[in-house]
């Protein structure tokens, strides 16, 4: 069986409600009016929630592996109906939200599964060819259109424990604050076009 080319692949992550799905929505829009075939991967929460996975600051090392796992493979899916993948909530977001409801709780993780689950993310993220971060606004209320977290100490520290993990991992990302939207996209654009153009070049 011949290998699976390869889509572009870029992912948007943050604490919750800064616009991620909003974002990737536009995108997709401006990508399929030039004709790009586009394949999604959404947030994985309410699946979560409807298979009773704790998540947000309830988060477990078992939640954890669920969210990488889970969207690892749906990611893989989406290789194969896709020019361009958008990842709502790409591997690296899991963790950072791992560790945030850690911190959250006062817990240490044991070493050997923290390692594991960094292993995984930083083994995977190299499929990644662009990372946006939200950055939080905290005057922009949580949205209402989806049951979430009204802790906002938590979305603060998850929005921090976020950026740590890009960090930590040294996974290239640009920032996409709440009014950078219109730019974001016009760089997103770019990259795909460029990217692609690439690849039929070859």
């Amino acid at each position: 069986m011949d290998e699976v080319e390869k889509p572009v692949i870029i992912g948007v992550l943050g604490t919750h409600s800064t616009g991620k799905s909003t974002f990737l929505a536009r995108l997709a829009h401006d990508l399929r009016r030039q004709h790009i075939q586009v394949a999604t991967v959404a947030d994985l929460g309410e699946q979560a929630q409807r298979t009773g996975l704790p998540i947000l600051r309830n988060h477990t090392w078992a939640s954890t592996l669920w969210f990488l796992t889970r969207g690892i493979s749906y990611e893989l899916e989406a290789w194969l109906h896709g020019d361009v993948v958008l990842v709502d909530r790409p591997a690296p977001d899991a963790l950072g939200y791992y560790r945030a409801a850690l911190e959250y709780r006062g817990e240490r993780p044991e070493s050997n599964i923290l390692a594991y689950l960094e292993s995984l993310v930083r083994g995977h993220s190299v499929h990644y060819d662009l990372l946006f971060r939200t950055t939080l606004d905290p005057s922009i209320p949580l949205g209402g259109n989806k049951e979430r977290d009204e802790d906002s100490e938590f979305r603060v520290l998850a929005d921090h424990c976020v950026g740590h993990v890009l960090d930590d991992l040294s996974l290239a990302h640009e920032l996409l604050p709440a009014d950078g939207h219109d730019r974001a996209l016009l760089r997103a654009n770019d990259f795909v076009n460029t990217s692609l153009a690439g690849q039929a070049a070859v």
